[in-house]
């Protein structure tokens, strides 16, 4: 993905050791990852791996990317493991919870990532599909959330929960009516549990990302279209996974205690692109 990316867009560590900046703030702790497979889910276990994580790494029954997740995740030096589990469903959250909290003991962060989309114009938007985006994107994240938060009070530990939001939350976006009623709900659902869960000082936030090169998209563009695309964004680039991962490791780390109900866009200025003042050109 890098080659695509002129050098002074880069990140900033592209071209070093990925571990030399890093100091290990989350030693000790253990993560769990849903929709850990590839794309956004596993550039944050990356992430909260290199600050000294252990990772649960989640992803869908039968998915032929977590295991080469999990080996990912160990070449970074820490302890993973991979659960198949549907992350959208009480019934898949329970025992997901209960396999990590086996292995590792205590859970100390919750990194909830899973949502699809599916593109139709509202007056034809199948009702399952509907159905589906919203148990993604929204009823998934309560389940897991509500279960993990559990865990946090049971222990009296004052856990992080990150959830990925998008920034078309606040954009509308035509022939995503699901996934634009889904995501404000979930940021509205992040403030609400972050103000009643300040008492147990269990800090609660989302990550917005804007457009980020992932598999999923590359099913979708070519890299020609990906690359001109990230050029019409005022960072000049799409994002990448590991950015998302960083903001993450950010705010599971104690660096971010007093942040709490924080909706963090990192976005490269998606939502602001049609802000700018751009001269026409001229012949």
């Amino acid at each position: 993905m890098y080659h695509d990316i002129p050098a002074q867009l880069r990140p900033s560590c592209q071209d070093s050791d990925p571990l030399q900046f890093t100091t290990m703030k989350l030693a000790g702790k253990t993560a769990i990852v849903t929709g850990g497979g590839r794309g956004i889910g596993l550039g944050c276990a990356t992430e909260l791996a290199k600050a000294g994580a252990s990772i649960a790494l989640v992803d869908r029954p039968g998915s032929g990317e977590l295991n080469d997740g999990v080996k990912t995740v160990e070449a970074l030096g820490v302890e993973c493991i991979g659960i198949e589990a549907d992350a959208f469903s009480r019934e898949s959250c329970e025992p997901t919870l209960t396999e990590a909290v086996t292995r590792f003991g205590e859970v100390d962060i919750l990194v909830h990532v899973p949502a699809f989309n599916r593109r139709n114009s509202f007056l034809d938007y199948p009702p399952e599909d509907f159905e589906a985006i919203l148990q993604s994107a929204l009823l998934g994240a309560f389940h897991m959330g509500q279960l993990v938060v559990r865990h946090f009070v049971e222990k009296d530990n004052p856990g992080k929960i990150v959830f990925i939001s998008s920034v078309l939350a606040r954009i509308p976006n035509a022939c995503c009516v699901a996934y634009s009623a889904a995501k404000p709900g979930l940021n509205s659902m992040t403030e609400t549990m972050a103000i009643e869960l300040a008492e147990n000082h269990i800090n609660v936030s989302a990550i917005e990302p804007g457009w980020i090169d992932t598999p999923g998209e590359r099913q979708h563009y070519n890299d020609e279209t990906m690359a001109a695309e990230g050029r019409k964004l005022p960072w000049g680039r799409l994002g990448l996974p590991e950015e998302i991962g960083k903001a993450a490791a950010y705010l599971a780390s104690t660096d971010a205690d007093y942040v709490t109900g924080t909706i963090l866009p990192v976005d490269g200025g998606y939502r602001l692109k049609h802000c700018r003042d751009i001269p026409e050109e001229t012949a």
